[in-house]
């Protein structure tokens, strides 16, 4: 896992018939809309959605429903890649809202990407929570989530998962274990039998930044072999350094030449635990720090005074990591984008 929280939270639990779509096409002739109705994006979108539907998951499992699935609930970071390809949920759970600080108010939390909160039922904000009562008011169709553990739904409480993913059919996709262009395909197929247009120009767009953006990333790695990046994650105990071929996004940007720092992981395989005194025990010329809400930023770091002795610390060179990635091509484009800016602009400092 990317995070002591995620380890944390893992160590305590142990989808009309063909005849109905025929008659609908046999009346839009009639009405002039063409042969078979084909002729007419709209009625073809209708026909489609009253199909049967089906999707095969990264469990290997195949979910099979009478039409289109339409009241859908989804892991934050899901329901905000779906919203990038136009599909919307009923409900989310999830990090969806954060305390602003400033004004004490609710704002969406940086997993929720562009997605409306205020238009979505949120069913648990903080890890343990999911509310079963709410979610079954929505009528559940269909429920998504990440998956980092084989079979488990990320973010389900571990008491109640089982229980909750009885209630509606459920589709998980890998977090872990796969790539960034693997996740970033398996979001946009399922988004596409959800009723996505993948040819819209939106997308099309944000897949060619994406691939402009991966080319850009690895010039910049093979251009600067010599710089070290270090991905960590800090809590007010440990500060945790990940193994980058653990998850999706760093283990693609090692593919494209990126030199990660090498922890000596734990049991689980994800990262290694440092205490604040051996917080310089790598030497790193980047830092890409875990940029989600319950870890602790580098502005926060003050009372650190190992952390402020670290060169990239000195030099500026610690540069956010989305450590659970909104996976469309237009939010990872910019992740990419970034890096490689970092890397090409980073003195060698360790």
């Amino acid at each position: 896992m990317p995070s002591t929280a995620r380890a944390t939270h893992l160590n305590r639990r142990g989808l009309l018939a063909a005849g109905g779509a025929l008659g609908l096409g046999a009346a839009l002739v009639a009405c002039g809309g063409g042969k078979d109705g084909k002729d007419d994006k709209g009625s073809s979108q209708a026909d489609k959605a009253s199909a049967p539907w089906k999707f095969t998951d990264d469990r290997g499992k195949k979910v099979e429903l009478k039409s289109t699935p339409k009241n859908i609930v989804a892991f934050i970071g899901t329901a905000a890649a779906l919203h990038d390809y136009g599909i919307e949920v009923k409900g989310v759970f999830g990090p969806t809202t954060v305390k602003d600080p400033k004004t004490g108010k609710d704002k969406p939390d940086i997993q929720a990407g562009d997605l409306d909160v205020t238009k979505v039922k949120n069913l648990g904000n903080v890890w343990g929570t999911f509310n079963i009562e709410e979610y079954l008011k929505l009528e559940p169709e269909l429920l998504v989530s990440a998956m980092w553990d084989k079979n488990v739904l990320w973010y389900l409480p571990p008491r109640s998962h089982n229980k909750i993913v009885k209630l509606a059919p459920t589709v998980a996709l890998w977090a872990a274990n796969t790539t960034m262009p693997k996740a970033l395909q398996r979001h946009a197929e399922l988004a596409e039998s959800l009723g996505a247009d993948l040819k819209a120009k939106k997308t099309v767009d944000a897949k060619a930044r994406f691939e402009k953006a991966a080319a850009k990333l690895r010039a910049a790695a093979k251009a600067r072999p010599e710089i070290r990046v270090m991905i960590g994650s800090a809590s007010a105990e440990l500060f945790y350094v990940s193994l980058a071929k653990m998850s999706a996004d760093t283990a693609y940007f090692e593919e494209l030449g990126v030199k990660f720092v090498q922890p000596k992981v734990n049991a689980q395989g994800y990262f290694e635990e440092l205490s604040w005194e051996k917080v310089d025990t790598y030497p790193a010329d980047i830092i890409m720090m875990d940029n989600r809400s319950q870890a602790i930023q580098p502005a926060d770091l003050k009372s650190k005074p190992t952390w402020d002795r670290l060169p990239a610390v000195k030099a500026g060179q610690v540069i956010p990591r989305f450590t659970e990635p909104i996976y469309s091509y237009d939010k990872c484009a910019v992740l990419l984008e970034d890096l490689a800016t970092a890397i090409e602009n980073a003195k060698k400092v360790a």
